[in-house]
C-alpha cells in the first residue's frame, strides 16, 4: 500500500495551497480536474518536473503517462516540460537533463483518445478489438447520436405507457 506524503509549501512559492498539494504530492497516481484557466497545465508541467528531477527516486519522462483531453493541450505540455528541463539544464547541466530532453520526443504526452487508439493498436490480439479502429470526427459522432436517439424515442413510443413508464 503507498505512502501519501507532501512536502511543505516554501513560503516564497506562488502556488495555492491545492496546486501545490497536486505539484508535491507523492506516494501514488493522481488526477487533476479543475476549471479551465485555473493554471492546471503550469501545475502539471511543474509536477512532471519535479519528478522527473526528484533526488530520492526520479523518473525518467518516457516512462510516465501524461493524458490531456485536448491535443492543443498536449502540444502545450510537451513544450512548456520542454522549456522547463532546459531551465533546469541551464542550472545544473548534467547528463541525466540532456537525457530527459532528449527522451521527451518518446514521452507518452497525448490525448485521452490517443493513448487509448495507441493501446488498441497494439494490444488488439489481446482485447478482441480490430486495429483498424479509428476515432469519429465531429459529424460522424452527431450522426450517430442522432440515429441512436431516434432508435430509442422510437422503440419506446411504440410500446404502450405501462411497459415504459421510466421513459414518459
Amino acid at each position: 500500500m503507498s505512502s501519501w506524503s507532501i512536502d511543505a509549501k516554501p513560503a516564497h512559492v506562488h502556488w495555492t495551497d491545492a496546486q501545490w498539494q497536486a505539484i508535491s504530492l507523492k506516494g501514488g497516481n493522481i488526477l487533476v480536474a479543475a476549471a479551465a484557466g485555473s493554471g492546471k497545465t503550469a501545475v502539471l508541467v511543474e509536477r512532471i518536473v519535479r519528478r522527473i528531477m526528484d533526488p530520492l527516486d526520479p523518473a525518467e519522462i518516457d516512462r510516465l503517462l501524461i493524458v490531456t483531453f485536448t491535443k492543443a493541450a498536449a502540444a502545450e505540455m510537451k513544450e512548456r516540460i520542454g522549456e522547463r528541463i532546459e531551465e533546469q539544464l541551464q542550472t545544473n547541466p548534467s547528463l541525466y537533463l540532456q537525457r530527459q530532453r532528449q527522451l521527451l520526443n518518446r514521452a507518452n504526452i497525448s490525448t485521452l483518445h490517443s493513448f487509448c487508439q495507441e493501446l488498441i493498436r497494439n494490444y488488439y490480439y489481446d482485447i478482441d478489438v480490430d486495429p483498424k479502429v479509428r476515432i469519429a470526427n465531429d459529424t460522424e459522432r452527431e450522426l450517430l447520436k442522432e440515429e441512436v436517439l431516434e432508435d430509442v424515442l422510437e422503440r419506446y413510443y411504440s410500446q404502450p405507457v405501462e411497459n415504459a413508464e421510466s421513459f414518459f
